[in-house]
């Protein structure tokens, strides 16, 4: 897959090996890699327009669904380019600074998709399961609060793992004598590090996550049965009302829920690599981390695709945003979704 052999900087000391693919596998990687960047980008500018633009979509989750595609957003934006340029020259040309400013945006926004799913499958618990407590219990206010905490702690984590060091702590010398070299940004952390990191940031809000989902399968799946049994002996509008709205959000349960398993397949192979690779002594070859990594980011690429396959809002608003539609008087007041 490679040329030769060379170095990042070939007159520094100490500096990271370079691989050099050859042209006939960079150049269609860089062009699938920018194809992923301008669709997760797009993509989830769509999400973010159709939620801001139209009043209908100004609900709870939707304002959660919106900070989540905020993140992906950035990660298309603003982590993406740097790392494929990492990832197809095998080194990196920023400095240690902005490898710093990079890797701590990465694990911060990482870490806000996560928490924005664990509450995302909070909202959806009340929507589905306690309906009748959902419009106390879940309010604009909550939903902004959800926000908040997410990227400020997800900040917290990110910048304070790398800015302190905190994730070489106890073997800086092993670490700048061993492991570091120049052209090289690479998260590095130790076992105690990348247990606690992994555990806050995927395996904690992840299990509880999947708890959760699962006791609102089992709940739409009696709701389910339940309305099955009353079709056939209900005739009156009002009951009719009340099982079309449990029907949409049993929908949005399960798709919100598949936004969930998409998450997990996605990451759970680079967090099980992370925690595992510190006891193998670091052993994890480049090429699979970076690959694992980039299966990750893959996430934020997509969840608009399944808000396109199952919210047909999603779809309309597409469309009014690709015939310039919005632009029109009173088109914030389109109804996407039949009441």
């Amino acid at each position: 897959m490679t040329e030769n052999t060379h170095f990042c900087y070939d007159s520094v000391n100490k500096s990271c090996l370079k691989h050099v693919y050859v042209a006939t596998i960079r150049t269609p990687l860089y062009a699938i890699f920018v194809a992923v960047i301008v669709f997760t980008v797009c993509g989830n500018l769509v999400v973010i327009i159709s939620i801001a633009h139209f009043k209908q979509l100004h609900t709870p989750t939707n304002f959660l669904v919106l900070s989540l595609a905020v993140a992906d957003l950035l990660i298309g934006g603003f982590v993406m380019p740097p790392s494929v340029v990492r990832s197809l020259e095998t080194c990196w040309y920023y400095g240690d600074l902005f490898c710093k400013i990079h890797t701590s945006t990465d694990v911060t926004l990482c870490t806000t998709s996560i928490f924005h799913l664990s509450f995302i499958s909070i909202d959806r618990y009340y929507a589905v399961c306690e309906p009748l407590k959902y419009q106390t219990k879940i309010t604009i206010y909550v939903a902004l609060f959800m926000v908040v905490i997410s990227w400020s702690v997800s900040a917290v984590i990110g910048f304070g793992l790398i800015f302190l060091e905190l994730n070489i702590k106890g073997i800086e010398d092993v670490y700048y004598e061993n492991i570091y070299c120049v052209g090289g940004c690479t998260l590095i952390q130790t076992e105690i590090s990348s247990l606690i990191s992994s555990l806050l940031a995927f395996y904690i809000p992840g299990f509880i996550m999947l708890g959760i989902y699962l006791n609102i399968f089992l709940v739409a799946r009696r709701q389910a049965r339940a309305i099955e049994g009353l079709v056939s002996q209900s005739k009156s509008s009002e009951d009719s009302k009340t099982m079309t709205s449990s029907k949409t959000e049993r929908k949005a349960a399960k798709a919100l829920g598949i936004v969930m398993g998409v998450f997990l397949c996605c990451w759970m192979p680079c967090f099980l690599t992370v925690s595992l690779d510190p006891i193998f002594n670091y052993s994890t070859p480049p090429v699979l981390f970076d690959t694992l990594v980039w299966l990750g980011y893959l996430n934020s690429t997509f969840n608009p695709l399944v808000y396109a396959f199952f919210y047909s809002w999603f779809r309309k608003a597409l469309g009014m945003i690709v015939f310039g539609k919005i632009f029109q008087a009173n088109s914030s007041r389109t109804k996407l979704i039949k009441n």
